[in-house]
């Protein structure tokens, strides 16, 4: 972040990707890709996504950022484990009210209902950091069971995955 006359201009990072928000970032990439820096660049252009983030305008011109294909994506992961599309019907909030994971009893999952678990945990919590932060909670609760899930613990992630499917359009 630098102020530049007047406004603060930003450069986000993300491993190898950069996400600028300021009034001339043609320049500014042309300082990066210049014999000073010689960075390289697969593309430039205005963004629409990004690290797995929809980005678009409102009528007015306010940004915003919608998960959603990230959101299909989880889905598909999750028709590729069950062999089904989740469930979205009768799924109103991540968790059911008063559910206590902690006292579930059902079988441990097997070692591919594991690494399943493992997988729609990863992918949950990439989802609350692009925005989902409505599954936090639930998300975080679920995953201090990832060395020794339990099916119910697993029936409840496919609980929220249906939730933020049912919920894809959500935007911040």
């Amino acid at each position: 972040m630098r102020e530049a006359n007047g406004k603060y201009e930003y450069v986000a990072t993300y491993v190898d990707d950069l996400l600028l928000a300021m009034n001339d970032p043609k320049s500014f990439i042309e300082l990066l890709t210049s014999p000073k820096y010689d960075l390289k660049f697969k593309g430039t252009s205005k963004v629409d996504f990004h690290s797995g983030a929809d980005f678009g305008r409102d009528p007015d011109g306010t940004l915003f950022m919608s998960p959603k294909r990230y959101i299909e994506k989880i889905a598909e992961t999750y028709e590729r484990f069950f062999g089904e599309k989740p469930s979205k019907s009768k799924v109103n909030s991540p968790l059911e009210n008063n559910d206590h994971p902690e006292l579930d009893t059902s079988e441990l999952l097997k070692e591919e209902g594991i690494q399943q678990y493992q997988c729609l945990i990863g992918q949950l919590q990439w989802a609350i950091s692009i925005g989902r932060f409505d599954i936090s909670s639930a998300v975080m609760t679920l995953s201090s069971f990832q060395a020794m899930p339990r099916i119910g613990h697993l029936d409840r992630l496919k609980r929220i995955v249906g939730y933020l499917c049912k919920l894809k359009h959500y935007r911040t």
